[in-house]
């Protein structure tokens, strides 16, 4: 993702925004139990569908009214550009799997998308009351505080993480995805492989983790790390090292001084 023109309406937008999604945060918080829900996949796939019309329910209106003009991208594990104009892109519970099993590593996210490219974000975790936020060309906060990339520039002394986008992608994506934790085992100090996405880009966002990969375009998944990463002062491509955005069909987000060298490691996979 390269430096964005910054988004004139932010300020009024992101107070508005981070407001809604506060309020579905406790929509999802209140259907939040310590314990699992479902035992049959039918089970599972049925908690997960609540959740996200429960979200959905007190979520949606009040987007579509803060910014007048907008659409709503309908299919959250959707991936490549989305037309011309500015886009909902959300995940009501992000982590939803998490969520339905009784973890705590879940969210819900709104972000606004203009022409392929993400410039409003809030990401929040009604567990523990954080909200991340970003507009392009405005920095990246939690709870207001300023948010900054890794300074690291070993990949070897790097923690690093990947994951899945969604259930039963092809073997093909699997076999890139193991052949990419065994690359970084190697040449990174740790790695870690979980989902969701956004709930390890935060981290690479405050400079807790050093870098986040992923061999999908699902578009909810990214759009929201992706801004929060670059605002922090990160680096966003894909791994053949151009520019993110919605239609790319790899993710590379990472703090700079680790970032060539993890392409190293990662494009021969792609």
């Amino acid at each position: 993702m390269t430096a964005a023109m910054p988004f004139a309406a932010g300020t009024t937008l992101l107070a508005e925004v981070t407001e809604a999604v506060r309020t579905a945060g406790r929509t999802l918080l209140d259907r939040h139990t310590p314990h699992a829900r479902g035992v049959s996949l039918e089970e599972v796939v049925a908690e997960i569908h609540a959740n996200d019309d429960a979200v959905l329910e007190v979520l949606r209106e009040p987007l579509l009214r803060a910014r007048e003009g907008s659409r709503w991208a309908e299919d959250e594990l959707a991936g490549g550009a989305l037309p011309p104009g500015e886009w909902w892109v959300v995940d009501p519970a992000e982590g939803n799997i998490n969520h339905v099993h009784g973890m705590d590593d879940w969210a819900v996210t709104a972000t606004l998308v203009r022409d392929n490219r993400p410039v409003l974000t809030v990401v929040h975790l009604p567990l523990t009351g954080d909200t991340y936020t970003a507009v392009a060309g405005g920095g990246a906060q939690l709870n207001d505080r300023p948010l900054k990339a890794s300074a690291k520039t070993d990949l070897g002394a790097a923690l690093v993480g990947t994951g899945q986008a969604r259930p039963g992608e092809d073997e093909r994506t699997f076999r890139r995805i193991g052949d990419s934790v065994t690359a970084m085992l190697v040449n990174g100090l740790v790695v870690r492989v979980s989902v969701p996405a956004t709930m390890q880009l935060i981290h690479v966002a405050a400079g807790r983790m050093d870098a986040f990969w992923q061999f999908s375009d699902v578009r909810s998944g990214l759009v929201a790390g992706a801004l929060l990463v670059s605002e922090a002062g990160g680096t966003v491509t894909d791994l053949a090292g151009e520019p993110w955005h919605t239609g790319s069909r790899d993710f590379l987000a990472s703090a700079p001084g680790v970032h060539g060298a993890a392409r190293k490691v990662l494009e021969p996979l792609a």
